[in-house]
């Protein structure tokens, strides 16, 4: 054999080689791109989040009593009657003291329709709460709420109402703690009310010398109703007391002149009432060095109210007796001290003081004892 047949004898093997070779490679490439060829997963659906829900009804303030803060503690409460209530479907909302620049001033007591059938007003009050006194605004609902323990009178005790209460679409007044007069208003009722607190004349809930009362849970329950804010007469009445300079604590010594009014902004009508209790008690020598032994008597109140004025009433006879007499035992006129014209002088001076008490209606101090 030739060496070219040799050659190409030799070379035969390694072209077949060769070609498996390249084989190979083609069907490692066939088999990457059909690795590559393979479809993407679908896409999967996510729900939106849900929107959030829609926030509780907060009931609107009055633009007077938005964020009033004070640096100082309000007066005490001054010690009023009650005007009576002007006719069927009015209900009081008790006065008290308001802030503004120039001071606290009072707020007068009044009596108002409610927006509504049904509601019933829940009054302001005034918290110490981070060292600063923080004023919460009146609100009208279907119940009384907490306003601070304070204890405002006539049927406001500190805690829930009892002056009165709905039934069906009329109001029906308690006429013990209520100044009804029964011929003009005709839905009334007598429930004795009983009050377990200390009655005082603390105007403001918590610090040192505040009252001291939380929300019972009931209370806290009735904070989640729908509320109803002051209405237009009542926010003008609060404009106008505060537009007012006799109002101001600073110019009355707590003993405004107009401490309650018979109808929102009637500051001027009949029937206004001014405050006769003072802010704290008075000397004991008062009525000693007075003009005379029931001169004070308007004057009369304090932290305790109608306490102070019965004990003040009650020794008025005693003194007019004393008095009738002479230093050596003879009254005026020459009379002996068992005779018959001293004995009617003091009969005569007894019953008027009883009676002093009941002008002008019920007092505020009276309420608060029930």
């Amino acid at each position: 054999m030739s060496q070219l047949s040799r050659r190409q004898i030799s070379f035969a093997p390694l072209a077949g080689l060769t070609l498996v070779c390249v084989a190979a490679s083609q069907l490692s490439g066939c088999v990457v791109r059909a690795g590559v060829a393979v479809p993407a997963p679908a896409p999967v659906y996510v729900a939106p989040p849900p929107p959030p829900p829609a926030p509780a009804y907060v009931a609107p303030a009055p633009a007077v009593d938005v964020d009033v803060q004070a640096s100082e503690a309000p007066p005490p409460l001054p010690v009023y009657d009650q005007p009576p209530v002007p006719g069927p479907g009015y209900l009081w909302a008790p006065g008290y003291w308001a802030w503004a620049p120039a001071g606290y001033y009072w707020v007068p007591g009044t009596w108002v329709t409610p927006p509504r059938v049904g509601l019933l007003w829940t009054p302001g009050y005034w918290g110490f709460v981070g060292g600063v006194y923080a004023f919460h605004a009146g609100y009208w609902g279907p119940h009384v709420g907490f306003y601070g323990g304070v204890s405002y009178g006539f049927g406001y005790g500190g805690v829930g109402f009892a002056g009165g209460r709905w039934v069906g679409n009329s109001f029906a007044y308690n006429q013990s703690v209520t100044n009804v007069n029964v011929t003009v208003v005709h839905n009334t009722y007598n429930e004795t009310v009983v009050n377990n607190v200390t009655v005082n004349r603390v105007s403001y809930n918590g610090g040192a010398a505040g009252v001291v009362a939380t929300p019972s849970p009931q209370e806290r329950a009735y904070a989640q109703e729908q509320h109803v804010a002051p209405t237009a007469m009542q926010q003008q009445h609060v404009q106008q007391a505060a537009s007012n300079p006799a109002l101001l604590a600073k110019n009355n010594a707590g003993h405004p002149s107009i401490a309650a009014t018979p109808r929102p902004g009637a500051f001027n009508a009949p029937g206004v009432v001014g405050a006769h209790g003072a802010s704290t008690p008075p000397p004991a020598v008062a009525h000693a060095n007075g003009p005379g032994a029931g001169g004070n008597n308007h004057a009369i109140g304090g932290p305790m109210g109608q306490q102070n004025g019965a004990r003040a009433a009650n020794p008025a006879p005693a003194a007019a007796a004393t008095h009738a007499q002479t230093p050596g035992g003879k009254p005026p006129g020459g009379k002996p001290p068992g005779g018959q014209p001293p004995k009617q002088a003091a009969q005569k001076a007894h019953p008027q003081k009883q009676e002093h008490p009941k002008e002008g209606g019920k007092r505020e101090p009276d309420t608060a004892q029930r």
